[in-house]
């Protein structure tokens, strides 16, 4: 008996390295298994899109008077602006959606010694009352007609503010038609959806609703879009 104890010493560490290895197997299995189970997911592109319409338009109307003297240039100014201001007004518009947003005055000699004064002026709209100020600014002509010339910088912009207002809904929206898109693909692949693993909010883009010849900002109709990018578990 006591020449089998030394054998069945040795044997106990033996019995436990040997238990230890195939725990070990099995947990290095079971982390495969995990492994493999994480790698089947599929990347989905979800899409929404939501008609607007601008709630603020800032029209920009920029002149100017050129000659030798000043005082005249300046009645010339005073002239544009008055008409300008009539064409507003007479839109509905107050003194505190219109404002003086730039002027200045030039001068300098021409090559015979005489003077040469420009001065530019910006008066710029900006109101909420967006088809008013669409209305009025389809009535430029009539500023020309007055000998009101627009220079380059002139123009309206249509914006879109409230923004923040629609996005939950907007990534709600594509979140649905990203899963929609993963739940076709996995029944075509006999497997089903799980878990969202990643996403990806994509940018929100504003452009004008009807065809694509021109940007969201040169039209009240607008259209915003967001395209999110998600990755699903499947089971």
């Amino acid at each position: 008996m006591s020449g089998d104890r030394p054998a069945l010493a040795a044997l106990v560490p033996a019995a436990i390295v040997a238990v230890g290895i195939a725990a070990g197997g099995f947990l290095m299995g079971d982390g495969l298994v995990r492994a493999r189970h994480a790698d089947r997911a599929v990347t989905m592109r979800g899409l929404a899109e939501r008609d607007v319409t601008a709630d603020l338009a800032t029209w920009t109307l920029a002149f100017s008077a050129n000659g030798p003297d000043l005082a005249g240039n300046q009645a010339k100014i005073d002239q544009d602006t008055k008409a300008i201001l009539a064409l507003l007004h007479a839109n509905g518009f107050k003194d505190d959606e219109i404002s003086v947003v730039g002027v200045n005055v030039n001068q300098f000699r021409n090559n015979d010694g005489s003077p040469n004064i420009t001065i530019r002026q910006r008066l710029q709209l900006r109101t909420a009352k967006v088809m008013q100020a669409k209305k009025a600014f389809a009535q430029q002509a009539q500023l020309v007609r007055q000998g009101v010339v627009l220079e380059d910088g002139s123009g309206m912009t249509y914006s879109f503010t409230k923004l923040n207002d629609v996005k939950p809904a907007m990534i709600a929206a594509a979140t649905r038609d990203a899963r929609a898109a993963a739940e076709q693909f996995a029944k075509d692949s006999d497997t089903s959806v799980g878990t969202i693993r990643q996403a990806t909010q994509g940018y929100f883009s504003i452009g004008a609703r009807d065809g694509e010849g021109s940007s969201g900002s040169d039209t009240p109709f607008q259209k915003v879009r967001v395209v999110t990018t998600i990755d699903f578990y499947l089971d």
